[in-house]
């Protein structure tokens, strides 16, 4: 009995310590798996916010390249401009497509993201439109005009640099602060005399108007400008992985473009609700990079040396505190922490 009673034990603190063991690994599994952002912890939703765009993005949407690669659900919410920050702030989205002007602004004001991925570098899809049958043919022909653009944005930037390095301030115009379906409205009424806009509302615009500047033109100028992706640094800190699967959805879309652009158009055409050409027309008025050339020094370098970006969202942040858009001159240090391209090193690896 004393020997049954022995033999009993044993098993029991075999069976216990073995299950307690167990346990202990699991446990140790699901931290190192939530430290790395993997499957045992995944957010149960991932929020990504967006504009009306012909971009990389708006395919990825799409085609559902998110859902594919993130593995878990995804919520698309389209916003305009101004208030996708907000959204950020709020802590209502994870992940938003903003131009360089508002990233700058974001970043500056203390908004804790990190920018991870270059939608487009901006040329043409950018323009200041008149009426064709105005009298309005230089920019100092807008000296005392009504001019429309969203506030903090690329275009913003863009028009405040056009009328600086022509000798006049926003003080020469009537500048008014309008989102791009305001804008189209305000136009058709007779209402603003210019704006400065972009696709699809731009080729709306340009049915009876014409183009005194573009994007593409200040770029040439030293201004160049950027649609961005940005994402939240707790959620990135949170979910690496996963800010690395949106930075291979975006990139695949990309690739689809370089190598099917009649499926990668049809997608935005359907999206968009226009036409393939109208759509093709947009996608040529901006430059789209694949990850591998996102990392060259013109655009976000590598983690161990940062490339131009950095210093194009400082140039821009310097110029909208001159412009007291922003309230503290920012560091370039701001800048160099918010811009990183590990999660693009990953992607391409």
């Amino acid at each position: 009995m004393n020997f049954k009673k022995i033999l009993a034990n044993v098993v029991i603190v075999t069976v216990t310590a073995a299950l307690f063991s167990g346990c202990t690994a699991s446990k140790k599994s699901t931290a190192s798996e939530q430290s790395n952002g993997t499957s045992s912890n995944l957010p149960k939703v991932v929020n990504i916010g967006t504009q009306q765009m012909p971009n990389d993005e708006k395919i990825a949407i799409t085609k559902d390249y998110f859902e594919k690669e993130l593995g878990v659900k995804v919520k698309i919410t389209e916003f305009q401009a101004g208030d996708i920050r907000n959204a950020l702030v709020s802590k209502d989205i994870d992940f938003a497509l903003l131009g360089s002007a508002s990233a700058t602004q974001g970043i500056a004001s203390g908004i804790d993201i990190e920018t991870i991925w270059i939608h487009e570098v901006l040329g043409d899809a950018e323009q200041l439109v008149v009426k064709k049958n105005s009298n309005i043919n230089s920019i100092q022909d807008l000296k005392g005009k009504k001019v429309a653009t969203p506030f903090t944005t690329t275009t913003h930037y863009s028009l405040l640099k056009a009328l600086a390095i022509n000798g006049m301030s926003e003080k020469d115009v009537k500048l008014l602060d309008m989102q791009m379906p305001d804008i189209y409205a305000a136009w058709q009424r007779g209402d603003i005399d210019a704006a400065y806009a972009w696709e699809p509302t731009l080729s709306n615009l340009l049915e009876d108007g014409r183009s005194i500047i573009s994007s593409k033109d200040m770029a040439s100028k030293g201004f160049a400008t950027y649609n961005v992706e940005v994402v939240r640094r707790e959620f990135a800190d949170k979910y690496p992985d996963l800010v690395t699967k949106y930075v291979k959805a975006v990139n695949k879309a990309v690739n689809l473009y370089d190598e099917n652009q009649a499926d990668a158009i049809k997608m935005l055409s359907v999206s968009l609700k226009i036409t393939p050409q109208e759509a093709l027309k947009e996608t040529k008025g901006s430059m789209w990079l694949s990850a591998k050339q996102q990392l060259d020094p013109a655009y976000f370098g590598t983690s161990d040396k940062k490339g131009n970006l950095v210093k194009s969202l400082k140039d821009t942040a310097d110029f909208l505190y001159k412009q007291k858009k922003i309230k503290t001159e920012p560091s370039l240090t701001t800048f160099e922490k918010a811009v990183n391209p590990s999660f693009i090193e990953k992607a391409v690896k």
